[in-house]
């Protein structure tokens, strides 16, 4: 029986699209160093509070500037991927990390408390970098198959975990100074390695489209505002956390948990979302995004409670938030699963950008209420948790209204 010229062409494509998961792991790391520099200043927030006095708001409103250009930015940056290409994009977002890792360096040095909130605000440019993988690595697989993709890529958020491990320590190994210099120079090899080895997929075509009107056409989208929606409960809450959680462990458990301690505790958090998320992204090739996104929601609402209760320090409080952050990472694999069937492919690049700034934003807002909401008299963050519980149980309700979207299996499309 002759092959039809579809199976003719699932072939051709797939013949095309080999050597797509090594570029997909080149991606992850790329965006683990991005995020490394990102979430640079969260692990050291004990340094500059001791050497610059600041108080709780101070501190709240420095851990939130790299997220708020981070969450913005990715608007930008998803739709220039679409245009210019995962590869040249994910080389300039880290070239143009080395100055504000630079300029965090020396506002600390100086102990210049406004000059730190500026590098802070300019640390959040390799922030963007998550908003050049998604639609990279989804050219580089077929529909069914994109739902994974996406989910090893998200892995690259473990950047977040190496920050919240190593700074701290390499502070003590090498010092101040010495420890930004390294985060330059992996920012600048890596670039270099990106663009020499990296390749963007033989069936991506650059999208010729204005960037303004790109931006507008993704905004006009149901879809959009229903995944940014849930993504910035997801993603938002595990930036929330991972930028803020030294700041809580600290301040609720002064007596059991020093900076390192903090970082550690932190560390496995961001691991424990980063192993959910390709599990989240596999489970909705499977099962349907809808399914696996209902269960984060339950998830995070649930531990969110149980942390609001403020349980003794030790193995309980450990693996609630490790139940948290994996409930989150789930939600963050499902969601963006739910992305591409549901979305226009000359426009998943725009949409990502937008669903993924979103995410950024839902992690902007919550370290300042934590800030603002603290209550020193009783040494609680009660309001805050409550809050994270309630727009948690909305989304759930939400995500339950909505239609699910499975990829159809077959060659990945343009």
């Amino acid at each position: 029986m002759a092959p039809t010229q579809e199976s003719t062409q699932a072939t051709a494509t797939t013949a095309q699209l080999s050597g797509g998961f090594g570029q997909v792991i080149l991606a992850t790391f790329a965006s683990t160093v991005g995020f490394w520099a990102w979430m640079l200043i969260a692990p050291l927030q004990n340094l500059y509070t001791e050497q610059m006095g600041l108080n709780q708001g101070q501190v709240s409103l420095l851990l939130a500037m790299p997220v708020l250009v981070g969450a913005l930015g990715r608007i930008v940056i998803g739709a220039l991927t679409d245009r210019l290409g995962g590869r040249k994009v994910f080389a300039y977002v880290l070239l143009a990390g080395v100055p504000p890792v630079l300029l965090v360096a020396l506002a600390g040095s100086i102990r210049s408390y406004p000059l730190l909130l500026v590098a802070a605000f300019l640390l959040g440019i390799p922030g963007t970098i998550f908003a050049a993988g998604i639609p990279f690595s989804s050219a580089w697989f077929a529909p069914a198959r994109r739902g994974f993709a996406n989910g090893v890529f998200g892995m690259g958020m473990i950047g977040t975990a190496v920050a919240a491990f190593f700074t701290p320590r390499l502070l003590r190994w090498i010092g101040y100074w010495p420890t930004h210099l390294l985060v330059v120079a992996l920012l600048i090899a890596m670039a270099l390695v990106v663009w020499m080895v990296m390749r963007d997929s033989p069936v991506w075509a650059p999208s010729r489209q204005p960037l303004v009107p790109k931006v507008i056409g993704a905004l006009k989208l149901p879809v959009t505002w229903q995944m940014a929606f849930l993504y910035a409960i997801v993603f938002g809450g595990f930036v929330a956390f991972s930028t803020y959680l030294p700041k809580y462990l600290m301040t609720i458990y002064p007596n059991e948990v020093d900076p390192v301690g903090a970082g550690t505790r932190t560390a496995m958090f961001a691991v424990a979302a980063v192993i959910a998320r390709p599990i989240g992204g596999v489970l909705a090739d499977r099962l349907g995004p809808k399914f696996v996104a209902l269960m984060s929601l339950a998830g995070i609402v649930a531990t969110a409670y149980i942390v609001g209760q403020q349980p003794p320090e030790g193995i309980v409080t450990g693996v609630v938030f490790l139940f948290m952050a994996a409930a989150m990472g789930l939600g963050m694999g499902g969601v963006f699963a739910w992305v591409g069937p549901s979305t226009p492919p000359d426009k998943v690049g725009a949409v990502t950008g937008v669903v993924a700034a979103a995410g950024g934003l839902g992690g902007y807002f919550p370290p300042l209420v934590m800030g603002a909401t603290y209550h020193a008299e009783t040494n609680s963050y009660w309001l805050g948790l409550w809050l994270l519980v309630i727009v948690g149980a909305i989304a759930l309700v939400v995500a339950g209204m909505l239609r699910d979207a499975r990829a159809n299996s077959g060659p990945a499309q343009k």
